[in-house]
């Protein structure tokens, strides 16, 4: 009798990182302090790192990093390009000690690490990865050493990286991400030139810039963005809402506090 090879789904695991006892004093550059609650805040992460769960995400705790205000912001240490993760070199020195926790993490679970290293400097949440195509913001934060050193890094396994110029938003990434079709997605006004993506599909709502793709029909977004989600909704996604408003008061969004690791 013939067997029957059964394909293996490949795991699904996200790191995430606890927030930090001063997540209030965390940095900011494009708006204005106010008031954060650390225990809605802790509330808030618990509700999205369920929300990973219950789309079938593993999550793996980053060790926490009590004293680094911006740590639960993990997407910034390490980015992950299929089997690789490179590690990042903050442009905030106040960020550097994020990264030696993301490392030990990645090292953990097997996968090799590269890193990016000064007078470079390039945080993660610069990089949007749209099929082999590898967008960085040129930012306060990522600088031209930054992104040649990740050019020269993925050129060899077939991506390209195009600089993108971002001075009304903290990061890349909000101002812009990709739904699973590679779509580019983005409120304009905190875009630079939209003119660099070759799909590109404004959003109504400064939150609705920022979506993680749990798979080929599902995203998870801000609950602060419900006309963006209708948006998304109409071109056949399923959103999963989460509230991230503690977040959101110091730049962060849902892209920020999770690293997808497949």
């Amino acid at each position: 009798m013939e067997s029957v090879v059964v394909p293996q789904t490949l795991p699904r695991r996200a790191l995430v990182r606890r927030p930090a006892r001063n997540l209030a004093d965390g940095l900011l550059t494009h708006i204005e302090r106010v008031a954060v609650d650390p225990a809605l805040a802790q509330e808030q992460w618990h509700g999205y790192v369920a929300a990973l769960a219950a789309e079938g995400w593993e999550t793996i705790e980053v060790e926490p990093a009590p004293e680094l205000p911006d740590s639960v912001f993990i997407e910034d240490a390490v980015i992950m390009f299929g089997d690789l993760a490179v590690v990042a070199s903050p442009g905030a020195d106040a960020r550097r000690g994020e990264t030696a926790g993301a490392e030990a993490a990645v090292t953990r679970l097997g996968i090799p690490v590269r890193h990016l290293e000064l007078p470079g400097t390039l945080d993660g949440g610069d990089v949007l990865k749209v099929g082999r195509t590898v967008y960085v913001g040129r930012s306060l934060r990522t600088n031209d050493a930054g992104i040649d050193q990740l050019r020269s890094i993925l050129a060899p396994r077939g991506y390209t990286v195009v600089a993108v110029p971002i001075s009304r938003a903290l990061h890349l990434k909000t101002a812009v991400t990709a739904l699973p079709d590679g779509t580019v997605i983005g409120f304009p006004p905190l875009v630079d030139d939209p003119s660099v993506f070759l799909n590109f599909l404004p959003v109504p709502e400064a939150h609705g810039t920022a979506v993680v793709v749990l798979d080929d029909r599902t995203v998870l977004m801000s609950s602060a963005a419900p006309r963006s989600a209708e948006l998304f909704t109409e071109r056949g996604y399923r959103v999963v809402a989460v509230d991230i408003s503690e977040f959101e008061k110091l730049e962060g969004c849902v892209t920020c506090l999770s690293v997808r690791v497949r």
